[in-house]
């Protein structure tokens, strides 16, 4: 806890470690939920490998299951600090973690799409983007390589966002806009 009030103090947000990923992931499966990673964590479970620190987990989940999500995420201590349906929302926990939770609707052909901020356009999501990685050495459910690049267009770059693009260039080959 020492640790935690210390980086309160400095208004730095704690980090999602690789332990904390796998721990959600757990309890999500047990309660037989289907979720995949996307984000920063999304593009380390395609390369392997942890390759910066993590402030937050973006999940992306059927929302025929989220009432699942939210109570099981509920029993582990998190609880909702942000809601923006139903494009998505956050739950965060006492020592605020977060996770970024995004509902998708499916297609039989297991395409999907995400309600998008102006609702006119929604997210797509192609049925082959739902791919498995690792972390730690745990085969876990993410998003694609092509899918991730897709989801970093259209806004103004962070160092972050152009640390991921890098990495997914230089793994991949895939030809990024920044």
């Amino acid at each position: 806890m020492e640790v935690w009030e210390s980086a309160r103090q400095r208004r730095d947000p704690p980090l999602m470690t690789g332990e904390d990923v796998l721990e959600i992931l757990e309890v999500l499966g047990k309660a037989g939920t289907e979720i995949w990673i996307g984000g920063g964590w999304g593009i380390d479970a395609l390369l392997r490998t942890q390759t910066r620190n993590h402030r937050d987990l973006d999940l992306m989940h059927r929302r025929e299951q989220e009432r699942v999500v939210v109570e099981v995420l509920a029993e582990a201590g998190f609880s909702e600090s942000l809601d923006w349906r139903p494009v998505r929302f956050v739950v965060a926990d006492v020592q605020g973690r977060a996770i970024d939770l995004h509902p998708l609707v499916f297609a039989p052909d297991g395409s999907a799409i995400q309600a998008s901020p102006d609702r006119a356009r929604p997210f797509i999501y192609p049925a082959a983007c739902f791919v498995t990685g690792e972390i730690q050495n745990v085969t876990v459910p993410c998003l694609s390589a092509e899918q991730q690049v897709y989801f970093h267009q259209g806004y103004e770059p962070t160092d972050r966002d152009r640390h991921d693009m890098a990495q997914l260039r230089d793994a991949f080959g895939i030809t990024t806009h920044f």
